[in-house]
């Protein structure tokens, strides 16, 4: 799975402009380097490096001491630029895990947590007949701070995937760096699904489920491509490495185009952006500052006040009602 968070920070990920886009005018929320005008230079945003390591630690993966930007190569409208500034080689996060409250307990290892740039929004604009008149563009978004977190391939069915998804989206509102409201697209996915003969270590073709905007849709599109690609393995359809749309009112993923490559992105360094040295200081300190986390104050309830291992995990999947909960016991106990 490949998780998209957007960081509540006061501006962009290279810029002065505000990140407030979701209720702003459209292309009101500019500047020279979002609109990649001749000359501009990219100024990285310090707040979004904490936020990226805030959610590295609470991911228990290692931060890298230095870290760099790498231009990712590609054409599409909502690109201003025609690159993206995102990480490759050198992640700022790398080798953590989240365990998944199952029984007995799942470790989905994570692979990364690279730091990039969101895209602008296209707004598709239908006729009458529901064919495709025009596309708007709306630039507000471009820029935004995007954390994506890849996880390894190691989930092993969409409700593991649900379950990894929604433990993910718990932590990232504990941690406080991200609103994560997959109505408003700060904390959406990509699927990536393939299938294996039983008793077989080796993965087949990857094929990617894009535009899955809620935890309901992720697994619905799971068990579809789930079953479509068995189907066609047991038929002796060849499946091929692409990239699928997800659409809820069908309830099925449609083809897009084929799955590019890493090679594809000819990636190299970003020559504006200089590395960024993180010193084990700042880590540790940034590392102070993470509040109790999910399963750690799930833990504290259950010992403390004889719950149950559900009622403690149902009270504290959301930071709010945990948050009661604590008050409450207080002022009973004073």
């Amino acid at each position: 799975l490949e998780t998209h968070v957007q960081l509540d920070t006061k501006t962009k990920m290279f810029s002065a402009s505000s990140n407030s886009y979701q209720s702003a005018e459209p292309n009101t929320l500019v500047d020279p380097v979002t609109l990649a005008l001749p000359g501009t230079l990219p100024v990285v945003n310090k707040r979004a490096v904490e936020d990226a390591i805030t959610i590295g630690l609470a991911l228990n993966c290692s931060i890298r001491e230095i870290t760099k930007f790498d231009r990712k190569q590609y054409t599409y409208p909502d690109l201003m630029k025609g690159y993206q500034i995102s990480q490759f080689d050198q992640p700022i996060c790398f080798d953590g895990y989240l365990d998944l409250p199952n029984n007995p307990t799942t470790r989905v290892r994570i692979n990364r947590v690279h730091m990039e740039e969101d895209v602008a929004k296209l707004i598709h604009v239908e006729g009458p007949k529901g064919d495709p008149l025009h596309t708007l563009i709306d630039v507000n978004r471009s820029g935004v701070p995007l954390m994506e977190i890849v996880s390894e391939p190691e989930i092993s069915s969409p409700e593991e995937a649900n379950s990894y998804l929604t433990n993910l989206h718990s932590i990232i509102r504990y941690i406080s760096v991200s609103t994560a409201n997959m109505e408003e697209g700060s904390f959406r996915c990509d699927a990536n699904i393939s299938l294996r003969p039983t008793g077989s270590k080796i993965l087949g073709k990857k094929v990617e489920i894009k535009n899955v905007n809620s935890f309901r849709s992720v697994f619905r599109a799971l068990k579809y491509e789930e079953q479509r690609q068995q189907k066609a393995l047991m038929t002796g359809e060849k499946i091929i490495q692409e990239t699928r749309g997800w659409s809820d009112d069908r309830g099925t993923t449609i083809s897009q185009r084929t799955k590019e490559y890493a090679s594809d992105y000819r990636y190299f360094p970003e020559p504006d952006l200089p590395p960024v040295h993180i010193s084990r200081s700042w880590v540790k300190k940034i590392g102070a500052q993470i509040p109790e986390l999910p399963d750690d104050k799930s833990a504290r309830f259950s010992k403390r006040f004889g719950l149950s291992p559900y009622d403690a995990k149902l009270l504290c999947s959301n930071k709010s009602t945990a948050k009661l909960f604590d008050r409450t016991i207080r002022k009973l106990c004073d």
